[in-house]
């Protein structure tokens, strides 16, 4: 096979000289890319015409076009693939091109699609195909394919542009006339890392494919502008400017007077313009490039160019956007007011000029073009890509920069060349936010970062310099004003001052060493430049400013030196580097001596040594420090004062260590003069201290030094400050510090020492007066969270310190600190009237502190996980309090002990980024709004009671994405406007309205990063938003050009921000404390955009009480657990309002005071569906409980065992009933219907014999059994237990339990099963007890009042024990030889699982909420004991509740916890002696066989974990490290893992999930393969194909299921994100084979479509829209010519399944929803009218429609309308609840149609078409839910709400009731044969077989 050598892709210039040798040393990738700048023209260069390199099949011929004036290729067949150009000849081959931008010359054929694929390489050698065609119907993704589609224009006039507005579809499709030649430029390198994330390489191959024109294709690395040709570029002088021409082999011809852009089409694609759809290629929206473009400073740099869009173009986009979204999402389709057409190019350099001109700073306003418009609906935001600095680029090019700075400015260091005066028409500046700047910095409460160990001295002594992370702070030390230097990006970790203190020296830690040269006086930058160093550690300026040495770390973690010549950095900020030099030795200080610039000293650990700069080499000389050579010195300071008879050199060199040593160097002859070594002394008197030196002892560890010409500082380790003489006779006058001395310095005058502290305080000594002031005191770590008392003005914070310190916003001093040693404080709040705060704490705590008295008011611990939000309402009566696992809390906050009101679990969103301020209130203290339950729901809650009011949903909102947006955080501005504000994950603020929860507006791209704190000034005129490390304040309305400004100053994220009280300032804090002056005027606002601030009447029908709060959350009143999907709905917000009865509106107020004060007298509070919360006072969390446990026998106390009692056998001791936060925990799906009692059950043979049940319970608990030896496989479904044989597949259905099954257990000898379930009448649980071997119940077991969460068998089979749930709270002991009640017990804390020790017959443990308790039990003739050792869980684990456990052979239980931890116990010592990180979600189930452990959680994940060495550990005792414990394999299942069993050496097992299905797991070769697969969620439809071969389901969450009939295997399975599958139908099949095979299943959705997905190709064929709501019912004609669908609004639509098109809209039934389409053969010209089909339609408005159709003639009409009559009194029925109306026509009478609805009474009616009257009635004794006729007999199957499946031999009126469905019967369905019977309730679908009716017609009843 040939191929192209890398000489044959060269150029003929390149080849030739390397023949000569003259490119032989050229890089290799140099080689390959020289030759292709700057454009390859690829058809030339492969010599298209002599197709040796290149290929062509089919129809391709060389055509003179008549536009263009030149030859092109034309590709042309109906078949792409068979009709083609392709490049190069063949795939193994690879053309090589690495340029970034691909353009393609094409023009589509008029009326026919083209296909074009281009093969691009990444970095990583991944072939990517990218394809794009008008063929393509949406854009689809691989992880190897991309594929676009494709938009063709047309030209101006045309018919396809005038009707483009009002076309609402096939926007992608055939191309239309007129269609133009088109310039595509694709951006290669964009499209791989926008989409795939990878990096582009080059391409690699092209394939061109009909129908198209095509004139050339070029690479190239430029943006070429088609408008512009060579000749006018060189005219207009824009050659080498940003402007590219078109080269002339590249350029269509224009003629005479004609516009480039009227005749030709430009796409750019990805485009700059914003479009729908989003990923489709058509040409962009965007401005004409003009040819007096300004000039740019670079050459090389290619801006993107804009192009003129036709009218055509545009009307095209709008369509797209009508399409794809029906309602305005402003964001995306408009763009920003401000279009930014070109940003001048900064070229940094070394030098700079030393002041800043004001001219240079502001330029011209003569160049701008356009004036901005204003968006009232969105705003645009356009990112800043400057580095956290405020700069808006406008039209000409000006440059504003806003730096956060006190009295200072900072200069932009960097050498910027005056801009050229650029030609254009002026016009008005855009209008900003204003002032501008709209904050000042003020103060900074905060010392250190990086380090503590550098501040600075001014000159005068009036003011101290000290870095705060990465800000410079100058603070005046007699009025604490600040000022500072602002412009670092990291923490500062260095500063140095000249010796007059006129230049500053600041560097900054991290990978890029930067350093800046200030000047100090103006606060201007005068030089910035990068080191040669990392994390540079110390900085030193000489005395005259002229030379600056660092010290640093390079690349390869080596130490070194730069020094610097700083002579010229006043004049022109010129630094050059006088000498580097790497050095082995570790170096800690380095200082130049003050009197030579050529001469430093450095200390370090075992090494001081003497450096000196000559003749541009930096060289140094150790000190021979002898017996102190392994002392670790730490810094050194210089003898100070000057000698006129002395050689300046001639002086003393003081050195200090952390051994105590102060050491003293002569400098001139470099040896050791004197070394003292420096301990406290004995304590002589009770008030004085004395420190001597001496040579020998135990010294302190000395951590700096400083010296004047009197005295010499140290500071040390153990916090003193002490000053001694020069001869260190003594200490003259220490201070004390909190923590140890890290720095100390004698101001220049002698009279002050500064120090700095490890504990973040800075604070100077007065030695006149002996007094100390306290400069700055600090936190020492990130600051988590803060509030501000607005009446006195303080701020109270909270950091990972483990601190909270209260302190005065005007003196920035500490007042008050309050430590947390063992928890972390994380929120926190102030009373807003009171002198009182509320802090919450990493443990779930929350304590109330008096400020006043210093003292803890109360304290309260309602919450296990990290407390997340915390706020006081406006009125101070309520405190509310979030967990990070989802509880909430309501707190009476005018009571002084703050007792909880209530407390809801699994409500807020869980996770800390929540926090720390995850609430939000109202400012009229009525509603409270928070994240959750959900990440991607905000729910409002009534402020007083936490009643639900709404929620909103905002994950659908972006279509531009297939991620999934989350809300992040929610703020409340005044309620004067009613509304509320979300900022979410992909970057918005979303503009809600607070009553209805529709959606305002939107902000997008808020900042690069998640914003992190969100709030709203008082006055609702300004908004502030943090992210990537800065504040920005925006207009709130957006009205303004430019809507916001941006501050920096902070180096870490910010934690929180907020507008102060009095709106006086903003605060800011992450790294620091920032207080920011908050400039804004307060004046008039603009209030015509507000609403009325009037209260608005709030209104309900009826008011529910708390504990009647069940109908308050949707379905199964549990909150949304799974997760949402992304949607391709409207973007519009989902709102699921709550209890709405007669008005759209909230609570009233005097509802809510009087529903507060019913509160007031009851502590128990009953969450709504999913939990009921007592709360309980007096109780100590955490206590042990089993004191309170006494044994109960089965004799003594039976009355009090008969419903749940809050007493533990005597006593009083009150037991919890909340719902535990843990998903092992079983909770029954709730249910609307009940089991009838009027059930007829079949005496004889039954006509109906269960066959299959379809599908497992993911919701159950432990709810499958398999034992490896006798292959018994059981598990549950609903009601029913399944034991199925895994060899042949067969089932048995063991039946007797009317509610559904919680759990399963089997004996060990697999001759017992039990299984769990409530009772009926919700009586109480059942357990029963049955026969494996025969299947028939033993027994039936009663003692749990409600469910039972967990049963086991002892290893002996003797015992069988059950717990029941947390509203239970028992533990029964049974005797398995009769199952007769040994022994019950009560527990306080609900239990999770239990086991048996199978080492011990008579010991079991349980595990549950805080502990593990360990049982005995003790059997003493017929008298039985349960004696408990109750462990709490040890803080070391950090979890609320154990989940799980298993025991292992060898005295060890493994426990599971709910944050992802396996713990080990000793059962011998019941000591946990080792706990490990198992899982990043809560472990469910955990299984140990031998020394291997399995292990399962929510995150869908199970392990398997080698545990050998646990044993050892056993033994050796708490030394023990989890680092033994060895993860062996992981697998991924489809959901929550629920149940698993596997065999005794952990080989192989079968695993359950939430999702319905049940897993074959083998371990030893890493396969999963699905055993049981069912559906999660709602069955919606069952159907069958024609030749009964399959079966189809279709559910709520979109999946569409095709089944094996005869083995019930899934094998084609169809999903579609967000939406609900609702109907289906199979096409029929005609007697042509070729038909057959194309079997195809046509399925409408809950958004309007309908699907058609081919059997047997396994992919969806065609979608179309014809409805605008749900499709509810849908048929196909009896030919499969037509689909008749229905939809919720009523309106029926034809649309044929071969074209997409909708033929007809029948509207007869609008207004009500069709719940029936049927189709059916009927002579030709029967009931008079032409046609061989006809077909009914039913409405629930009890209307059936027939009709008569003959498709082929398009001719449908009307036979007969049926009404049949309502009930006396329809209005008093809950419509949404009514049993829906059914029809199908009579398999077995011609012209009859059975009906069957909500009517007078429930009844089945026959009604005959030809006698147009009814013919019979059936009565029922129940509303009938579903309906199907046998066809092959006379049998009419009803489902009912009472869970029956009733048959009916409808000729003489004879039933049989079945009861084997766990709900409402919804759907039933006879097979075509007849032979089977499908019935679905919720997710169970089981199948029937129809007995032969010949023998059994004396064995039914009557109706």
């Amino acid at each position: 096979m040939p191929t192209l050598s890398k000489i044959d892709l060269l150029g003929p210039q390149v080849q030739e000289h390397l023949s000569r040798g003259a490119l032989t040393s050229m890089d290799k990738a140099k080689t390959e890319s020289v030759w292709q700048r700057p454009y390859v023209n690829i058809f030339k260069h492969f010599k298209l015409e002599e197709w040796k390199k290149s290929t062509k099949e089919g129809d391709v011929t060389a055509v003179m076009d008549k536009t263009l004036k030149c030859t092109v290729h034309r590709i042309r067949g109906s078949i792409p693939a068979g009709n083609y150009i392709q490049l190069p000849k063949t795939s193994t081959q690879s053309l090589g091109l690495v340029g970034r931008y691909l353009y393609l010359l094409f023009k589509p054929i008029v009326s026919k699609y083209f296909v074009v694929h281009f093969d691009a390489v990444t970095e990583d050698s991944q072939v990517i195909r990218i394809s794009f065609s008008n063929l393509f119907k949406e854009f689809k993704s691989t992880a190897t394919w991309l594929q676009f589609p494709f938009v063709c224009g047309a030209v101006k006039g045309s018919v396809y542009n005038a009707t483009a507005k009002t076309a609402k579809q096939d926007l992608v499709g055939l191309a239309p006339a007129g269609v133009k030649w088109t310039c595509l430029m694709m951006d290669l390198h964009h499209v791989l890392s926008f989409y795939l994330n990878r990096h582009y390489s080059h391409l690699k191959s092209i394939k061109l494919c009909s129908n198209m024109f095509v004139k050339n294709i070029f690479t190239s690395d430029l943006v070429f502008e088609p408008s512009v040709t060579v000749f006018k570029a060189n005219r207009a002088g824009l050659v080498l400017h940003d402007v590219s021409p078109m080269p002339r082999e590249m350029a269509f011809l224009v003629p005479k007077g004609e516009n480039w852009h009227d005749i030709y089409d430009y796409i750019r694609f990805p485009s700059d313009g914003v479009k729908m759809p989003f990923d489709s290629i058509q040409r962009g929206q965007s401005s004409p490039l003009k040819t007096d473009h300004p000039t740019h400073y670079s050459p090389v740099r290619a801006n993107p160019r804009t192009v003129t869009v036709s009218k055509a173009v545009q009307d095209r986009v709008s369509l797209i956007q009508q399409i794809t979204s029906p309602e305005t999402a402003p964001c995306r389709h408009r763009r920003s007011s401000q279009i930014i057409k070109n940003i001048p190019e900064i070229h940094l350099d070394t030098t700079v000029s030393p002041h800043r001109d004001k001219d240079n700073r502001e330029w011209e306003d003569e160049n701008r073009k356009g004036a901005p418009t204003k968006s009232d609906e969105c705003t645009k935001v356009i990112p800043a890509d400057d580095g956290g600095i405020h700069v808006f680029a406008g039209r000409s090019g000006r440059v504003v920069a806003h730096k956060c700075s006190g009295d200072t400015e900072e200069a932009i260091c960097t050498k910027v060349s005056t801009p050229t005066r650029l030609p254009g028409q002026k016009i008005k500046d855009p209008k900003g936010l204003q002032p501008d700047p709209i904050l000042k910095l003020k103060k900074i409460i905060g010392f250190g970062g990086c380090t503590v160990k550098c501040a600075a001295w001014t000159k005068s002594g009036s003011a101290v310099v000290y870095p705060c992370h990465a800000t410079i702070v100058v603070m005046e030390v007699d009025t604490g004003q600040q000022r500072f230097f602002i412009g670092h990006t990291d923490k500062v970790s260095a500063l140095s001052f000249n010796g007059n203190t006129t230049l500053l020296a600041s560097a900054q830690t991290g990978n890029v060493g930067l350093v800046r040269v200030w000047n100090f006086n103006k606060g201007s930058c005068l030089a910035m430049f990068k080191t040669h160093v990392h994390s540079v550690s110390s900085l030193s300026f000489s005395f005259n400013g002229g030379v600056l040495c660092g010290v640093g770390k390079d690349s390869h973690g080596k130490t070194m030196i730069v020094v610097w010549n700083t002579a010229k950095v006043n004049r022109d900020g010129e630094v050059v580097v006088l000498a580097k030099a790497h050095t082995e030795v570790d170096i800690q200080v380095m200082k130049i001596a003050s009197f030579d610039d050529t001469r430093m000293v450095s200390c370090g650990r075992d090494n001081i040594r003497l450096w000196r700069v000559r003749s541009g080499a930096l060289r140094s000389c150790p000190v021979n420090l002898g017996e102190y050579h392994c002392s670790e010195f730490t810094d050194v300071a210089f003898e100070e004062g000057h000698l006129a008879d002395k050689d300046p050199a001639d002086r003393t060199l003081f050195a200090c260590s952390k051994s105590g040593h102060i050491i003293e160097i002569d400098y001139k002859n470099v040896v050791i003069k004197n070394a003292r070594r420096l301990f406290p002394s004995q304590q002589k008197h009770s008030h004085r201290r004395e420190m001597v030196a001496f040579n020998s002892g135990a010294g302190i560890a000395i951590n700096s030094i400083s010296v004047s010409a009197a005295f010499c500082a140290t500071g040390s380790d153990d916090g003193y400050l002490r000053l001694w003489p020069l001869d260190f006779s003594t200490v003259f006058l220490e201070a004390e510090h909190e923590g140890g001395v890290s720095f100390v310095s004698i101001d220049p005058t002698g009279l002050k020492v500064l120090a700095a502290t490890t504990t973040g305080n800075l604070g100077y000594l007065d030695i006149p007066s002996r007094g100390y002031t306290t400069l700055m005191r600090s936190h020492t770590d990130r600051v988590l969270a803060f509030s501000v008392d607005g009446i006195r003005r303080h701020l109270v914070s909270v950091s990972e310190d483990g601190t909270i310190r209260v302190w005065d916003l005007d003196s920035m001093q500490q007042l008050y600190d309050f430590v947390s040693a063992e928890e972390t404080p994380c929120a926190v709040t102030f009373h807003p009237t009171q002198q009182i705060f509320a802090c919450g704490f990493s443990s779930g705590v929350v304590r109330i502190f008096n400020v006043g008295n210093s003292s803890l008011l109360a304290e309260q611990r309602q919450h296990r996980g990290q407390v997340i939000g915390l706020i006081f309402s406006p009125n101070g009566e309520y405190m509310y309090s979030a967990g990070s696992l989802g509880s909430l809390a309501l707190y009476n906050a005018t009571e002084e002990d703050h007792h909880v009101i209530r407390i809801l679990g699994n409500v807020v969103a869980r996770g800390s980024y929540h926090g720390p301020d995850a609430l939000t209130v109202s400012s009229d203290s009525r509603y409270l709004a928070f994240v959750g339950p959900s990440e991607y729901i905000v729910t409002v809650m009534d402020a007083r009671s936490l009643d639900e009011i709404i929620r909103v949903d905002v994950s659908i909102l972006d279509l531009e994405t297939t991620t999934l947006d989350t809300a992040l955080k929610v703020c409340y501005p005044s309620a004067a406007i009613s509304q509320l504000l979300v900022t979410t994950s992909s970057n918005k603020i979303l503009w809600l309205n607070a009553r209805t929860g529709r959606l305002i507006r939107q902000v997008c791209n808020v900042h690069k990063t998640v914003s992190s704190s969100l709030a709203v000034s008082e006055d609702i005129r300004y908004l502030l938003t943090t992210g990537e490390k800065v504040i920005k304040i925006w207009d709130y309305h957006m009205k303004q050009d430019i809507n916001f400004q941006v501050f920096i100053g902070h180096s870490e994220t910010i934690q929180q921000a907020i507008f102060t009280p009095d709106q006086l300032s903003v605060i800011s804090v992450g790294d620091a404390i920032f207080v920011w002056d908050f400039l804004a005027v307060a004046g008039d606002q603009d209030t015509s955009s507000l609403p009325s601030s009037q209260p608005f009447a709030l209104h309900r029908a009826e008011t529910p009480s708390i504990a009647d709060g069940g109908e308050l959350f949707q379905n199964s009143g549990m909150p949304r657990q799974s997760v949402p999907v992304p949607s391709s709905s409207p973007p519009q917000l989902d709102v699921s309002a709550i209890e709405r009865n007669e008005q759209d509106e909230f609570l009233s107020d005097v509802e809510d005071k009087d529903d507060h004060n019913q509160r007031d007298g009851s502590i128990t509070v009953k969450r709504t569906g999913d939990s009921f919360l007592q709360v309980h006072e007096n109780v100590r969390c955490g206590a042990d409980v089993s004191s309170f446990l006494r044994p109960i026998s089965c004799q003594e106390h039976q009355e009090e065992l008969e419903e749940p009692a809050s007493i533990v056998g005597d006593g009083d001791f009150p037991h919890s009933c909340t719902r535990p936060d843990s998903y092992k925990h079983f909770i029954a799906r709730f249910k609307t219907s009940s089991v009838s009692q009027g059930a007829v059950l079949p005496d004889g043979k039954e006509d109906l014999k269960l066959k299959v049940v379809i599908g497992y319970n993911g919701n159950g608990r432990g709810n499958m059994v398999w034992n490896p030896d006798t292959a018994l496989f059981a598990y549950s479904c609903g009601c029913l237990v399944v034991v199925e044989d895994l060899h042949s597949g067969s089932q048995r259905h063991l039946t007797g339990h009317t509610e559904e099954i919680s759990t399963l257990a089997v004996s060990h000898d697999a001759q017992d099963l039990a299984s769990a379930s409530g009772g009926p009448d919700k009586t109480g649980c059942c357990i029963f007890i049955w026969d494996v071997t025969g299947g028939c119940c033993k027994k039936v077991l009663s003692q749990h009042t409600t469910e039972v969460q967990a049963m086991a068998y002892s290893r002996d089979d003797r015992f069988l024990m059950s717990a029941g749930d947390y509203r239970d709270l028992t533990i029964a002991l049974w005797n398995t030889r009769n199952y007769e009640l040994l022994a019950t017990t009560r527990v306080f804390d609900p239990v999770h699982d239990l086991a048996f020790d199978p080492t011990a017959v008579s010991e079991f443990a349980c595990v549950g909420v805080g502990a593990v308790h360990f049982w005995l039990v003790e059997q003493a003739g017929n008298e039985v004991q349960l004696k408990v050792h109750r462990v709490s869980i040890p803080d070391e684990v950090g979890a609320g509740e154990l989940t799980a456990l298993c025991y292992n052979s060898d005295s060890v239980l493994y426990t599971a916890t709910n944050t992802g931890k396996i713990c080990a116990w000793d059962t011998q010592h019941n000591r946990c002696f080792m706990t490990w990180d198992a899982d990043e979600g809560e472990i469910g189930i955990v299984q140990c066989r031998g020394y291997r452990l399995m292990s399962g959680s929510n995150t869908k994940k199970i392990r398997l974990w080698a545990v050998a060495a646990v044993q050892e550990m056993r033994l050796e005792g708490t030394g023990a490290r989890s680092s033994s414990v060895l993860l062996e394999h992981e697998m991924i299942l489809d959901g929550t893992v629920v149940s698993a069993v596997f065999d005794d050496i952990m080989d192989m097992g079968i695993v359950g999930t939430t999702a319905g299905t049940l897993w074959y797991i083998n371990w030893a070769e890493n396969t999963s393969i699905r055993l049981i697969s069912g559906h999660r969620n709602k069955v919606n439809q069952v159907i069958f194909s024609p030749d009964e071969s399959h079966f189809a389901t279709c559910a709520e969450d979109g999946s569409l299921r095709v089944w094996v009939m005869h083995s019930t295997e899934l094998v084609v399975q169809f999903h579609v994100l967000n939406q609900s599958c609702l109907c289906m139908a199979w096409s029929p099949t005609l007697n042509s084979r070729e038909c057959a095979d194309k079997q195809q299943i046509v399925a409408g959705y809950s958004d309007g479509t309908i699907r058609l997905f081919g059997v047997l190709k396994t992919e969806m064929e065609l979608k179309i829209h014809p409805h605008p709501v749900a499709v509810s019912a849908i048929a196909y004609s009896m030919d499969g010519e037509v689909i008749i669908s229905g939809g919720k609004d009523g309106l029926m639509a034809v649309s044929s399944p071969r074209t997409g098109i909708t033929v007809r809209v029948i509207s007869d039934h609008k207004g009500s929803p069709i719940t029936t389409i049927e189709c059916t053969r009927k002579k030709y010209d029967e009931f008079g009218l032409e046609g061989c089909e006809m077909w009914l339609a039913v409405s629930s408005d009890r209307r059936v429609s027939v009709w008569a159709a003959d498709w082929h003639k398009d001719k449908c009409e009307l036979i007969d309308w049926l009404t049949f009559p309502a009930p006396v009194k329809p209005e008093v029925y809950d419509q949404s609840s009514l049993p829906p109306s059914l029809a199908a026509f009579s398999p077995s009478q011609s012209g009859v149609v059975v009906y069957v609805g909500f009517g007078v009474k429930p009844e089945i009616t026959l009604y005959s078409l030809c006698g147009k009257q009814t013919i019979k009635k059936i009565a029922l004794p129940h509303w009938a839910t579903s309906l199907s006729l046998s066809p092959g007999g006379q049998l009419i199957a009803v489902g009912t709400n009472g869970r029956l499946l009733k048959l009916i031999h409808y000729p003489c009126g004879k039933f049989q009731d079945f009861t084997r469905h766990n709900d409402a019967v919804h759907f039933i369905r006879f097979t075509p044969s007849g032979k089977f019977l499908l019935s679905a309730a919720y997710n169970e679908v089981l199948v029937w077989e129809v007995q032969k009716l010949q023998s059994n017609l004396t064995n039914v009843q009557y109706l």
